[in-house]
């Protein structure tokens, strides 16, 4: 085996490492490329929950080059805006106001930096039995179940909570429907790096559809410097928000075990040894907790760039700070921010029926592939409390002091999980290792 090759510990295949020395030129060119492919994500989600689009591109240009700093520069991944965390800022917000809120995820990014010390100290199995399926299962889908009702009713012209009609109902049809249809034709049978692109693609065509129709209101481009701070907003310290955002970390810090295997599958390379989940797991926390600190969604690692590096081959974690670099200097464009938030409503709405109920689906998959027995009592208790305390809005608690939604159903998760016997006779299937956990 010559230099340019290398042995895979995952799957013991050789890969080519030819693009680490590729010129200045085509980094730039490959890391604006994986720019692009997150591109539709790490926009929707802040302009679901009402942030500023060019913060979530700082702050994910940002947390990007944290999380190389402290992987050692290893690892080819991306971080930007997590939609696990959607649901739960927009009922922070409207509970607590945004500064608590961004105090409350920079505690999530500070319960990462707990998990990956747990994880340095005692090993991944610690996880296997606080994490098993039958806990990530119901929780992700209480997240993806709990924002059906905002997906829809911006489908219908609406605001999220459906207290408004900001765009007629048959008007706001007639878009959202269409960019629902491309996004999922795309998806299914888009080729290259077009199918790693469907939410981009259904929200251009969902746009140019509104422009059509009327409903794109460009005067906020117009007035727009060219050259413009982004608007930062600093966190404030707000026990309630606190205590409601923290279990909501449990759910992305599984799908970044899943991402981190994801990607060492593609390159051939075990990132859980090197440089290690607890390493990958802090990168994920400081850069989550920046991003709360300057006012921007929480930041996670992107499946979407994973997908597009198995499709170029380019394992060179060089591009995706480059990628980042990138993201910082658009998010000094003013122009380019005021034109993201010209997206209408019901083109958003019709993107987030298919994602929501994408989340809800991962959730669902979990429990099936890791064969969760729900005819067993136990595991029926656990899920079914779950789901109805995370979907229901159950809370617990009042004031400062008060869990409910998303943050309460993981709680109520855990200790389901640990506190339950495991009926004698069976096998406790619900622990399972981390590598078989996504």
């Amino acid at each position: 085996m010559n230099d340019s090759q290398i042995q895979s510990p995952v799957n013991s295949g050789v890969i080519d490492d030819r693009h680490l020395n590729d010129p200045l030129w085509k980094q730039l060119l490959a890391g604006a490329q994986m720019l692009f492919v997150a591109f539709g994500a790490l926009v929707l989600m802040p302009l679901i929950t009402g942030l500023d689009p060019n913060v979530a591109l700082f702050t994910a240009g940002v947390g990007t080059l944290l999380f190389h700093i402290i992987t050692g520069g290893q690892v080819p991944i991306f971080l930007a805006s997590s939609f696990a965390f959607i649901a739960p800022i927009i009922a922070a917000k409207s509970t607590y106001g945004l500064p608590a809120t961004l105090g409350g995820l920079m505690a999530a990014g500070l319960a990462y930096m707990v998990f990956s010390a747990v994880i340095k100290i005692r090993g991944t199995d610690i996880l296997d039995r606080i994490l098993p399926p039958v806990v990530v299962g119901p929780v992700i889908m209480s997240i993806g179940l709990g924002l059906a009702p905002v997906a829809v009713n911006m489908a219908m012209g609406k605001a999220g909570d459906g207290s408004a009609q900001l765009v007629p109902y048959n008007t706001a049809l007639m878009i959202s429907m269409p960019a629902l249809l491309v996004t999922l034709v795309v998806a299914v049978v888009g080729k290259g790096i077009f199918r790693l692109v469907p939410i981009l693609v259904g929200v251009a065509f969902g746009y140019v559809l509104a422009a059509l129709f009327g409903v794109v209101d460009t005067g906020v481009v117009m007035q727009a410097s060219w050259l413009a701070l982004p608007e930062f907003v600093a966190p404030e310290l707000n026990w309630s928000a606190i205590l409601f955002m923290i279990p909501v970390a449990i759910a992305p810090a599984i799908e970044h075990v899943g991402d981190i295997l994801a990607i060492g599958s593609v390159t051939g390379k075990d990132y859980l040894q090197k440089p290690g989940l607890h390493r990958t797991l802090l990168g994920d926390g400081v850069a989550t907790a920046t991003a709360a600190a300057f006012g921007g969604p929480p930041n996670t690692t992107y499946s979407e760039v994973t997908g597009a590096v198995m499709l170029t081959k380019n394992f060179n974690p060089k591009i995706m700070i480059w990628a980042a670099v990138i993201a910082i200097l658009l998010a000094f464009v003013g122009k380019f921010g005021a034109a993201l938030q010209t997206v209408p409503v019901p083109v958003m709405g019709g993107i987030l029926c298919l994602l929501f109920g994408s989340i809800a689906v991962v959730g669902l998959n979990t429990l099936i592939r890791h064969q969760v027995d729900l005819s067993e009592a136990r595991n029926l208790v656990i899920v079914g409390v779950t789901l109805v305390f995370g979907i229901g809005g159950m809370v617990i608690g009042q004031g400062d002091w008060s869990l409910k939604g998303i943050a309460l159903c993981g709680v109520v998760a855990i200790l389901l999980n640990l506190l339950l016997p495991v009926p004698k006779g069976t096998t406790a299937h619900h622990i399972e290792k981390v590598d078989d956990l996504v």
